[in-house]
């Protein structure tokens, strides 16, 4: 997903305003883009097409999801002073905040990857308005899962359905109108609802603000669900329900940080969804300098 001429075009109407004061520089100049922390960056490509919008060249970049150190250049430029000048600082504040979000992702996926080497850490859609695309490449970069991009690429079962319609009736009207390659996933609040959500043909359950040991429950209780229910052929055959046996996902989601995300990751759960990569990523600073 390249990023949009028209995202680019309002970063920079943003900071440059009608009548830009500053920047009336003559000449040709130089410019770089060092990191002055360690961490994950990311955001590069964005940073190239703002410089690339206003006609000055690329001519070194490092890749997103390479580790850096401070002191290192992570993008370098060649143009007019002007047009140098005009889009350091929406690239490098896009920069910066990408990386931060990688960095973040990094050490989640590290933590993690302590006690389980199949646990995917995921982000969720509590990003800056404006921002997603880039935020879920940062998520990438760091080595996480982007989860759904937006609402057309999952459907999900919350609590406000459920109480309108009922468990079934919600998983039911949804499948009624989605494709056979839209994944349902419900949200379950207890380990109770979750085994319901998987009987009633839901392809993810989202364990939802639970402790740790009660989403280990629920993992336990859903395996031993699918053990059990391999034998019943109405409830796992119905051309109708996408679920079978073993093949529904679980996420822990709710409230989850990197001091907590090791205990949910020992869990068994098969996805760890992570709000705080977006919305808690601080930073990764950065410096723009010429010449």
């Amino acid at each position: 997903m390249p990023i949009e001429r028209s995202t680019v075009e309002a970063w920079l109407r943003e900071d440059l305003g009608h009548h830009d004061v500053t920047n009336h520089v003559p000449g040709e100049t130089t410019g770089r883009l060092v990191v002055r922390e360690a961490g994950v960056v990311a955001g590069l490509e964005a940073a190239a097409a703002v410089f690339e919008h206003l006609d000055v060249a690329v001519t070194d970049r490092l890749a997103d999801g390479d580790a850096v150190e401070p002191g290192e250049v992570v993008l370098a430029v060649s143009g007019p002073a002007r047009d140098v000048l005009r889009g350091e600082r929406a690239a490098t504040n896009v920069v910066a905040h990408a990386s931060g979000v990688a960095t973040r992702t990094r050490r989640a996926v590290a933590a993690a990857r302590e006690v389980s080497e199949s646990v995917r850490i995921a982000g969720t859609r509590k990003t800056t308005p404006g921002l997603r695309g880039v935020e879920k490449r940062a998520i990438a970069a760091g080595g996480g899962d982007t989860h759904r991009l937006d609402l057309s690429h999952m459907a999900m079962v919350k609590d406000n359905h459920v109480a309108e319609l009922g468990l079934e009736g919600a998983i039911e009207r949804v499948r009624e109108r989605t494709s056979f390659a839209t994944l349902i996933e419900v949200e379950a609040e207890d380990v109770a609802t979750a085994r319901e959500a998987a009987l009633a043909g839901a392809d993810a359950v989202l364990l939802d603000n639970m402790a740790p040991e009660t989403v280990e429950r629920a993992v336990a209780t859903l395996a031993d669900a699918d053990r059990r229910d391999t034998a019943d052929a109405e409830s796992w055959t119905d051309p109708g329900n996408a679920a079978a046996p073993g093949s529904v996902i679980t996420e822990a989601s709710g409230g989850i940080t990197l001091e907590t995300v090791r205990e949910y990751a020992a869990t068994g759960v098969d996805v760890v969804s992570m709000g705080s990569l977006t919305h808690s990523a601080p930073s990764l600073d950065h410096s723009f300098r010429t010449g």
